[in-house]
């Protein structure tokens, strides 16, 4: 084989292509009310932490509402993945062999995903990590563009609270901090659900600090991102 056919881009089927080109494009983040706004809460649990090396192992997603967790809007799909190898992070998810083995394709999985999202923009925490990973497989897979806007709670959270001081500051900290808990952590859809109920939290501290508006929120959360840089030199 070529040393180049290993970076020609992975082909395509015609049917993935139509049903591609289908999809909702993604809508400018709103000046209306945060209760306006559909959001889906996005989890990816992974096979390590490498962004350009690492798959996406499961999905985990759920949809806040007019104010509240949808119940009857939730995703939940595990990949199957041919070349998965079995590393330390199955101490983590627990996605063993024979769970990937028994996966759905990724490419009708992230079809069957952006279809779930549709025009909404997404909240994770950590969000910029999901974002590339998520990025880089609907790239590989679909010949997909994510252009949705991510907002990540991981900022959200000690911009809304800066009296708070926590150590580490993860997901477990913020979730316990607020008296939330996970049903099982480290499983896309469990996360997924505690994520939504820690935005929740968080969308009524922001209306209380006037950020009533997904726009206005993602403008603040830039200049307090800004504001951290140049507090630290950069």
């Amino acid at each position: 084989m070529s040393l180049f056919a290993w970076f020609r881009p992975r082909q395509v089927e015609e049917s993935i292509r139509q049903r591609v080109a289908q999809l909702a494009a993604p809508a400018p983040l709103s000046e209306d009310s945060l209760r306006s706004q559909r959001w889906v809460v996005l989890d990816l649990e992974t096979s390590g932490l490498n962004t350009h090396r690492d798959q996406v192992l499961s999905i985990g997603a759920v949809v806040i509402e007019d104010g509240a967790i949808d119940f009857s809007q939730q995703f939940e799909r595990t990949l199957y993945q041919r070349d998965h190898k079995l590393t330390s992070s199955v101490l983590i998810h627990g996605l063993g062999p024979s769970a990937i083995a028994a996966g759905c394709d990724p490419a009708e999985a992230l079809l069957e995903l952006m279809t779930f999202i549709g025009d909404s923009p997404v909240l994770g925490f950590h969000a910029p990590f999901d974002q590339r990973m998520l990025a880089r497989a609907l790239k590989d897979h679909l010949g997909y563009r994510l252009q949705h806007p991510f907002l990540d709670l991981a900022e959200l959270a000690p911009l809304l609270n800066p009296q708070l001081t926590l150590r580490e500051a993860g997901l477990d900290d913020w979730t316990a901090c607020f008296g939330l808990e996970a049903i099982a952590r480290h499983n896309a859809s469990a996360d997924a659900m505690v994520t939504a109920e820690l935005a929740l939290i968080l969308f009524s501290q922001a209306r209380r600090q006037q950020l009533d508006s997904p726009a206005l929120l993602d403008r603040q959360i830039q200049r307090w991102r800004r504001k951290g840089l140049q507090n630290h030199g950069f």
